[in-house]
């Protein structure tokens, strides 16, 4: 079994495995593919945004973050699941890329999906708010 890696390498979040319990926006595949937040004036907002939506969330925790990249881990309700969120914010093109991605099991009903559908509209409704 391939090892996964968290973080960015050369401008890219890790691929999605072949399991449905994983979304992100750097994936070609469509039943896991979702758009990329845009930045909201600069990086530094746009990050401190991410932060906030993240923090407001519970079972949540910032596990790392650099100048364009943040690791949080968000803990499922019931069985105490650890789920990966990662950000990776792309200055060049302005958007935020992310990758939510279960650690174990296979099917994840949905929930990956589910939070980072929920997460982007939390997302564009502050930074409407912002400018």
């Amino acid at each position: 079994m391939t090892k996964i890696y968290l973080g960015v390498k050369e401008g890219k979040l890790a691929a999605c495995p072949s399991s449905p319990n994983c979304v992100s926006t750097q994936t070609k595949k469509h039943d896991k593919q979702m758009a990329p937040l845009p930045f909201t004036q600069d990086l530094a907002t746009s990050k401190d945004l991410i932060k906030q939506l993240l923090n407001r969330m519970e079972r949540t925790t910032i596990e790392s973050e650099s100048d364009d990249y943040i690791h949080s881990i968000i803990q499922t309700k019931w069985l105490r699941f650890k789920d990966d969120v990662e950000f990776y914010f792309d200055s060049e093109e302005k958007v935020i890329h992310f990758r939510s991605a279960s650690r174990v099991g296979y099917s994840d009903l949905g929930v990956n999906n589910k939070r980072m559908k929920a997460f982007s509209e939390q997302y564009e409704e502050m930074r409407r708010g912002q400018t």
